[in-house]
């Protein structure tokens, strides 16, 4: 259980290298498919992270998890958004720097909540 754990840790630290490499170092401001990927990345393995803790014995932060899984949401919405104009030819950087802002500050909840 632990080797899937930490797989799937790893798993969640690439979407997040995902979305904040292609909203401030790639892209600038240009949504990518790394963006949108990562953004999907992020919810499905801290969602599959959230029932592997809840299976094991370790007390599980449900506040914070609602408060990530609320910023995730919002990360992911931006990244669809900002794809979906781009797509249309009515590209917005602020959505894909919104995207990372939000991904920079769900990570600052994970590390600083305790």
């Amino acid at each position: 259980m632990e080797l899937l754990t930490n797989l799937f840790v790893v798993l969640h630290l690439l979407g997040l290298a995902a979305i904040v490499g292609s909203a401030v170092f790639v892209a600038r401001g240009v949504p990518t498919p790394a963006l949108v990927w990562g953004a999907r990345a992020q919810i499905l393995t801290g969602l599959l992270l959230v029932g592997l803790n809840e299976a094991g014995d370790d007390p599980v932060n449900h506040t914070k998890i609602g408060v990530k899984l609320l910023v995730a949401l919002g990360v992911a919405a931006c990244a669809e958004i900002a794809a979906g104009r781009e797509r249309r030819g009515q590209g917005n950087p602020n959505l894909v720097h919104a995207a990372g802002g939000l991904a920079v500050l769900n990570t600052l909840v994970a590390v600083l909540w305790t």
